[in-house]
């Protein structure tokens, strides 16, 4: 199956699992319940919940399970995004071509959404029976936690709101972002080897090389767009981070630069998978899209 039916596949699985939740009688304020639910079905690529199932499929892990831990990571991720989208943030009116939630339902409501969000995140690990122990239900737990607060993604958005209108150096913003998009992007491919009784310690230490790898390729790749890219098919304003003032990796390394560290990163991603013995072309496949997308 070509990579893009399997992320589109991904995004199905994911997203009926979202659906399933709120489709069901909550016990809750309607509008709130519709702002989250709003919040999460937002047009993303839903990469982080592919990279649940790809690598917890290469590992023969249970759907069930991922289906799980796919929903949960999304729903970190797209707390995140209606946070950043607020005014005392990122201040964007557009999310992937639709209205803000902060714009669709106020930014009380925004702020609520987003924190309804991430804590459904957990609540949908806690709640499911996995085949692996309820020990390692437990990691999982503790790794998306970490993953999502000051020494992940948070922390990571806080180191950018510092760096801007600031010159900060190449170090400085590849550890941001480690922070900002790489720890979730990590946290992906963990619970989803984690999911999975056949997982050993090279196997993972591999996989954390290749989630670094992704992670600051992702953010090089995002920040080449935001200069060659256009409004309608990035979903949001062209060139918003040059107005923002933000540090990047073109306005450090040079267009061309930025697009060789880049490649680097790919290869550092490829290297990593093929000292894994098992069927890593899904994940060799969405390695090659990060760098080569136009969105």
């Amino acid at each position: 199956m070509p990579l893009k039916e399997q992320i589109k596949q991904a995004q199905h699985d994911v997203e009926t699992t979202l659906n399933q939740y709120f489709k069901q009688p909550l016990d809750t304020d309607e509008t709130i319940k519709n702002a989250t639910h709003y919040g999460v079905l937002n047009g993303g690529k839903r990469i982080r919940p592919f990279l649940v199932y790809a690598t917890g499929k290469m590992l023969g892990a249970n759907k069930q399970d991922l289906d799980i831990l796919a929903a949960a990571i999304e729903c970190i991720h797209s707390y995140s995004l209606v946070h950043d989208d607020l005014p005392a943030m990122d201040d964007d009116d557009l999310r992937r071509g639709r209205p803000t939630c902060h714009i669709m339902y106020s930014e009380a409501q925004a702020i609520l959404a987003g924190d309804a969000l991430q804590t459904l995140a957990f609540e949908l690990i806690a709640n499911h029976q996995f085949k692996v122990s309820a020990q390692q239900q437990l990691k999982m737990i503790a790794v998306l936690a970490k993953a999502s607060g000051i020494e992940g993604m948070v922390g990571g958005q806080a180191l950018d709101i510092a760096a801007t209108d600031k010159v900060i150096s190449l170090s400085e913003l590849e550890r941001m972002h480690n922070l900002k998009t790489g720890a979730l992007l990590n946290c992906a491919i963990a619970l989803g080897a984690m999911c999975s009784i056949n997982t050993n310690e090279r196997t993972l230490q591999q996989l954390r090389i290749f989630g670094n790898a992704i992670g600051l390729a992702f953010q090089v790749q995002d920040d080449i767009l935001d200069v060659e890219g256009d409004t309608y098919t990035l979903g949001k304003p062209q060139g918003s981070d040059i107005a923002a003032n933000k540090a990047t990796y073109p306005a450090i390394l040079g267009l061309d630069g930025a697009k060789e560290k880049a490649q680097s990163l790919l290869n550092q991603a490829l290297n990593a998978l093929a000292e894994i013995d098992a069927d890593t072309r899904e994940l060799e496949n969405l390695a090659k899209y990060i760098v080569e997308r136009d969105y």
